[in-house]
């Protein structure tokens, strides 16, 4: 089931967060008061993956991470799926993301669900990798 983060979801979020490469300190806090949109995927009414998407004119997806016991669940397509949805229900004309270039499980499920690459971010992540910027337009 995909629904909206309620502020009872902090402590179980921060959790899944630990799973990300690189969260993006505050985000979340920021997101759940009301500065973005987070969507959670559950297992038994407990959150399992969450996507944290900013969203003004268009719609950025910050972060996507479900927790490895439930990969391969199709849990991240689904989230995105409703992710999609949303922006477009808020009048967004596209959904945008940046992955690891060599994140080629990410890419593939991105390119499955119609997101195109659109450029390149030179040294994006802390390791010095660069991002692959990925639009899908509404």
């Amino acid at each position: 089931m995909i629904r909206p983060a309620t502020p009872d979801d902090r402590p179980r979020l921060q959790r899944i967060r630990t799973w990300l490469p690189e969260p993006t300190p505050g985000l979340l806090e920021t997101a759940i008061s009301g500065a973005g949109s987070v969507l959670v995927s559950t297992a038994d009414g407990v959150p399992v993956g969450y996507v944290l998407t900013m969203v003004a004119d268009d719609a950025y997806v910050a972060e996507l991470v479900v927790e490895p016991a439930h990969r391969g669940e199709g849990r991240a397509t689904r989230l995105l799926g409703a992710t999609v949805d949303m922006a477009r229900d808020r009048g967004c004309n596209r959904v945008s993301l940046t992955v690891h270039e060599e994140n080629d499980v990410a890419r593939s499920l991105y390119e499955s669900l119609g997101f195109e690459r659109r450029g390149r971010e030179p040294d994006y992540y802390a390791d010095g990798g660069d991002g692959l910027l990925f639009e899908k337009r509404l």
